[in-house]
């Protein structure tokens, strides 16, 4: 039989595939020099946000190494960014062949970029996202795939440092992007004791790799998809959507383990769907940077812009915040104004009974139609039918004015980094 040339040729198939194998473990095997450094990780986890989905990229990584002086890493303690997929297999070749079509925006490399420049020259910033999109928190917890890789990651980064002499490897928090999925699909669970729960597993399981003594804190955003329940109602009495954003809320307000980057409502979304874009991503790392240096510096923990307490007076209801930075303001230019900027009252028919709002420093006074005992009291519970983002979606105008004083690079440009008030539902009591 007549040979072809492909066939006459077959031997230069297995050697096509050494060099393409041996030049990517050259590549590859180029680690970022570690030695006698103390290594820093904090990493991103959750759902689809903490993976940057359709956020479009506006970091470039051609430069993102040279602008941090080499000390931002990944979890292989490189600087090879950008190629994140759930399955293993998959992201190994994407490493090997350098495919980035589906590599977005992260939050945490704004959270990185504002770390290098804050920490001395003598520490490493380790960061990289884990998780999986449209996933219920009941399925990200222990035990699950995500959540085992995640670990697993953690630890060859903690392995690889200290092959590589590192002084130290240390985890002082988590960045935690996830919630979506438990306020529009209605898992019928739980949602603040399951967080409660993952915060102590992956706590322990840090600990363990690392063997610090120091706890793993959450710094934590807040979802914004209310409007994508299929059964919400803003002026509900009883509104189930709301859990979410709650949990976040009274978990920031009561539980030391967790801290407070902010929510997502300030900011674009792709499509006005679920995603916020490449500049919010960015927004949200630096708010996140700031609670990360509080945690390394051993500050007073940032709770970020929260109601504090409600009392209320004949038909008057008043909400004092916690606020970092006062004077309060009603923005409606980052955010278009919602009725009320935000707030409403709703009684047990259903009514919202809010009609006129004033702010002072640090408090809203809002007045009623009718007492409001036993009323609840939301901000940012509103929303066209499945939009998000800081158009049309679930959102309120209450800011405090730290971006008066502290900014961050967005986009290359300083931007004000505000604290937005988390959406809240808080029921008066009778």
């Amino acid at each position: 039989m007549k040979q072809t040339k492909l066939t006459k040729k077959w031997w230069l198939i297995p050697i096509f595939l050494l060099v393409v194998v041996a030049t990517y473990i050259y590549i590859d095997g180029r680690k970022t020099d570690v030695s006698g450094k103390v290594i820093v990780c904090i990493p991103v986890y959750g759902q689809s946000l903490a993976l940057g989905e359709e956020a479009e990229r506006v970091t470039d990584f051609s430069e993102f190494a040279a602008k941090n002086n080499g000390r931002v890493v990944t979890e292989n303690i490189d600087d090879k960014f950008g190629f994140f997929d759930p399955s293993p297999l998959k992201q190994y070749f994407k490493r090997l062949v350098r495919y980035r079509k589906r590599s977005f925006e992260l939050s945490i490399y704004a959270m990185a970029s504002s770390l290098a420049q804050q920490l001395g020259a003598d520490t490493v910033i380790c960061t990289f996202p884990g998780g999986q999109g449209a996933t219920a928190l009941s399925h990200l917890g222990k035990g699950s795939a995500p959540y085992d890789r995640f670990i697993a990651d953690i630890a060859k980064a903690h392995r690889l440092a200290m092959d590589g002499g590192a002084k130290l490897f240390v985890v002082p928090a988590i960045c935690w992007m996830q919630g979506e999925s438990d306020i529009a699909d209605y898992p019928d669970t739980h949602y603040k004791l399951l967080l409660k729960a993952f915060a102590h597993d992956i706590g322990q399981d840090i600990q363990a790799i690392t063997r610090q003594a120091t706890p793993v804190r959450l710094i934590c955003y807040q979802a914004n998809a209310l409007s994508r329940g299929e059964h919400f109602n803003a002026d509900s009495y009883d509104c189930p959507e709301t859990e979410v954003p709650q949990s976040f809320v009274e978990l920031l307000s009561t539980d030391t383990l967790f801290w407070a980057s902010g929510p997502t409502y300030p900011y674009a979304v792709v499509r006005e769907a679920v995603h916020i874009d490449g500049a919010g991503q960015q927004h949200i790392g630096n708010l996140a940077a700031k609670s990360a240096i509080g945690i390394l510096h051993h500050e007073e923990r940032f709770t970020g812009l929260l109601p504090d307490n409600v009392t209320y007076s004949d038909s008057d209801v008043t909400i004092h915040f916690r606020t970092p930075c006062p004077p309060l303001v009603f923005d409606t230019l980052q955010v278009a104004k919602a009725k009320h900027y935000g707030f409403s009252i709703v009684d047990k028919e259903g009514h919202d009974i809010s009609q006129a709002i004033t702010l002072d420093s640090c408090s809203v006074t809002i007045k009623c139609s009718s007492p409001p005992a036993g009323c609840r009291v939301r901000y940012a519970v509103n929303g066209d039918r499945m939009k998000s983002g800081n158009l049309h979606g679930p959102r309120g105008n209450l800011r405090d004015s730290q971006g008066n004083v502290i900014k961050g690079k967005v986009a290359e440009v300083l931007s004000p980094l505000h604290n937005w008030c988390y959406q809240f539902d808080i029921v008066l009591s009778e």
